[in-house]
């Protein structure tokens, strides 16, 4: 049966009443390449904006295999219990091949997806940077105009994505294996300078006391980096998403830098950064959008390329000609 379609109000009421429903299909919206479909969206989020910007954001990330859906749903049930509303944006790779992608994010929070005051939402990670989706801000907005107080942004864990959505949260959790070398734990210092908090996990099962050697070691190590531009101090945890172990005293630093953010002023301040890089963002991404779906340009850009191709022409010099064709 085809769904019936959503005045800008319809969405705009959806959502104010916190309905799950309403707001998937406002994702789906602004998900859409639709030139309708995005006129309405960006309509939508600018009704919105005035409910937005009261949850706590924050990007959990960590290596594949180090348990980021299994904690997440350990961490969650946490808050549930704590009457907090969750809601999970999952980055699910998206195949550069196929373009198709996993999106088996509910099936690996079996348990969390069924908490009434949770909402999941998988989102195919697309082209963009890193494999973060293009449209992860919006859907940011969207669920704290729908009154979730916690929005949990999840990378797929491969690099560059830790650094798009380190851009967009207030606080970044990095789960690290205890143990498991430095092969396995990918672009590491890198990526421990942008955390606000790190946690060893799978402390169980005879695991304990690696986990509590690689605490001291990543805390020592934290130390030598330079200080955070926040003024915070990362902590280094160890938990158990399988026994709970630990999972409370996550929440409770997290609380702790909350609170420490807030009356230093730099949760406002990174917040204001962070719109003014959306800002230049949108700007570069609609520029080569227009550049490339200009008409007039279409056939001297595939003729430029098949020459820079060929080594017959400076790639460098050829951008620029092209540039200054659409800039006519």
């Amino acid at each position: 049966m085809k769904l019936r379609r959503l005045s800008l109000e319809d969405y705009k009421r959806g959502i104010l009443e916190q309905n799950k429903v309403v707001l998937s299909r406002a994702i789906t919206l602004v998900e859409s390449q639709l030139a309708a479909d995005q006129i309405l969206a960006r309509r939508l989020i600018e009704e919105l904006l005035e409910h937005t910007g009261n949850s706590l954001r924050i990007g959990i990330t960590g290596v594949p295999g180090v348990g980021k859906s299994t904690f997440i749903e350990a961490f969650g049930k946490i808050l549930v219990e704590k009457g907090k509303k969750i809601a999970v944006l999952a980055i699910d790779p998206t195949s550069q091949r196929t373009g198709g992608s996993i999106m088996g994010d509910k099936t690996r929070m079996e348990t969390l997806s069924l908490e009434p005051q949770v909402y999941i939402r998988p989102s195919p990670s697309g082209s963009s940077l890193g494999g973060v989706s293009r449209k992860t801000r919006e859907t940011m907005l969207l669920c704290e105009a729908a009154g979730f107080d916690l929005i949990l942004v999840e990378t797929v864990g491969v690099g560059q994505s830790e650094v798009a959505v380190r851009e967009m949260v207030d606080l970044f959790l990095l789960l690290m294996l205890a143990g498991a070398g430095d092969e396995l734990q990918g672009i590491k210092r890198g990526i421990m300078e942008m955390a606000d908090l790190l946690a060893i996990t799978k402390a169980d099962s005879g695991n304990e006391m690696k986990a509590k050697m690689a605490q001291a070691e990543y805390r020592n190590a934290l130390h030598l980096f330079p200080p955070t531009e926040s003024g915070w101090i990362p902590a280094s945890l160890i938990c158990s998403a399988l026994t709970k172990q630990g999972i409370d005293k996550i929440w409770e630093k997290i609380l702790e830098f909350e609170q420490f953010t807030t009356k230093t002023d730099w949760k406002n301040q990174n917040r204001q950064n962070q719109n003014r890089a959306w800002l230049h963002e949108t700007i570069k991404e609609q520029l080569e959008i227009m550049f490339y779906q200009n008409p007039d340009l279409e056939s001297l850009i595939y003729e430029t390329e098949e020459q820079v191709a060929a080594g017959k022409r400076h790639a460098v010099k050829a951008a620029m000609e092209l540039l200054a064709f659409y800039q006519k």
